[in-house]
């Protein structure tokens, strides 16, 4: 086991995830899952197989989901009517507690080094639905503070075909993507000076995978779930989806990632961030 690293460098960035860590799109998808499964007189969603398809683009089309849920109609059919219940309820999506004032804090919040915090958004939604899940004046006011150059989405270009989350491809253009508008005179943003903030289980793999430390702000109905498995969800080690480069990932009690329960009880000073009161 590695030794509990304590030395660690100022945090400089701060990447966010957005689904079910920012607003409540999660909750969104699980109400619209609910009403076609008991549309088809099927038991509603168990918090096991709800834990087990957070955070996994598609989740609903996989064989986890059709093999509990057993439905009478084709995969093809339930993705359709899945798609356009979600469409019908995305524009209804909201800030999680906490959202606003973190991002609004970290905005004008500097590094004890004394740059500013740069925020970047990498989110495996796709663009159509981002712009759904943003509809209310709240929730677009809220994922305004990234703007759109740092703003990595599932169907950017730029992340190659297949390397979502767990891959770390999504934090590393992020990452980038934050180095690249700093201007070639900045001192580059090194992946342990970023911090990812995750809800999901793979979203944690992805960021320790990219080198970077983490912040896992689980649903309640995952933090149940994986309550005597925290420390291998924050070393990276659950492996959900099987993705090889397993030398990228982190040792148990590393140091790298904690647990907390809401955006609420983030800890600015432990991570070297001066945030204004």
């Amino acid at each position: 086991m590695s030794p509990l690293k304590t030395d660690f460098p100022a945090i400089r960035a701060c990447i966010f995830d957005m689904d079910g860590l920012l607003i409540n799109s999660e909750d969104i998808i699980t109400q619209s899952t609910n009403q076609l499964l008991e549309k088809y007189s099927r038991p509603t969603f168990t918090r096991s197989i709800r834990a087990q398809l957070m955070g996994i683009p598609d989740s609903t089309n996989g064989d986890v989901f059709h093999n509990w849920a057993q439905l009478p109609i084709s995969r093809e059919q339930f993705a359709r009517e899945s798609s356009e219940q979600m469409y019908m309820l995305f524009p209804n999506c909201e800030p999680l507690p906490g959202a606003e004032k973190l991002l609004s804090n970290l905005s004008r919040a500097r590094s004890t080094s004394g740059d500013p915090i740069e925020l970047a958004l990498a989110s495996s939604t796709k663009s159509h639905s981002y712009e759904l899940k943003t509809t209310r004046p709240e929730t677009k006011r809220l994922l305004d503070t990234f703007s759109p150059n740092k703003r990595i989405l599932g169907d950017d270009p730029r992340v190659p075909k297949g390397r979502g989350k767990p891959a770390p491809d999504m934090y590393i253009i992020a990452l980038q993507a934050l180095n690249t508008a700093a201007g070639p005179d900045a001192k580059p943003i090194l992946p342990i000076e970023c911090l990812v903030f995750e809800d999901s289980v793979i979203g944690v793999e992805a960021g320790r995978r990219a080198g970077m430390r983490v912040v896992w702000v689980p649903h309640s109905d995952l933090a149940v779930e994986y309550q005597d498995k925290q420390d291998i969800v924050l070393a990276g080690k659950t492996g959900l989806v099987e993705i090889g480069d397993t030398w990228q990932l982190g040792e148990i009690d590393d140091g790298w990632a904690e647990c907390i329960l809401s955006l609420e009880h983030f800890n600015y000073k432990k991570y070297g961030i001066d945030a204004p009161h």
